[in-house]
């Protein structure tokens, strides 16, 4: 039985407008967060992690120091960790659906993330999320899971992507 649902592609192509498109249109309880990008006067500088109860941290920044990195962007693992992780936790315990936007690059780095979210996968609930298009030993294993339904979005497939997501979530 298919308890996951987790959007792939290629970057730019509308994978958490989508999810929060549907998060925003399910009528249940969902917790978890998502990630958007940080934009000054039109440059992108980092990454901030929203998680759907509101709170927000830095996930990753071109002026973050230090390691982890991923391209010109340091990645802050205890903010990940203090917001991302525990909404994941409460999620997994309180809601009808875990949220989780994105097992990515960046996030992966994190070892209690990564707990997280084999938590989330096996807890019996609904997870959404969004997974990295590129290979990735640890993500690759996500997305060979019997219980995974692997969706990729292109620019052309948004509303039966969308639709079929909205189908399983209501069900």
């Amino acid at each position: 039985m298919i308890s996951v649902y987790l959007i792939t592609g290629a970057p730019g192509t509308g994978k958490t407008t989508l999810l929060r498109e549907i998060v925003a249109a399910f009528r249940g309880q969902a917790g978890g967060f998502y990630t958007q990008e940080i934009r000054i006067r039109g440059i992108r500088e980092g990454f901030l992690l929203t998680t759907l109860a509101g709170e927000q941290a830095t996930l990753a920044h071109i002026n973050l120091s230090g390691k982890p990195r991923v391209g010109k962007y340091g990645v802050d693992l205890a903010s990940l960790e203090r917001v991302g992780v525990v909404a994941l936790r409460k999620a997994i315990a309180e809601d009808d659906v875990v949220v989780v936007d994105e097992i990515g690059k960046m996030e992966l780095f994190s070892g209690a993330f990564r707990e997280a979210v084999t938590g989330a996968l096996s807890s019996g609930k609904k997870v959404l999320g969004t997974i990295m298009l590129a290979p990735h030993p640890w993500a690759d294993n996500i997305k060979r899971m019997p219980r995974v339904r692997l969706l990729l979005l292109t620019r052309s497939n948004h509303e039966q992507v969308k639709e079929e997501i909205m189908r399983w979530l209501e069900n």
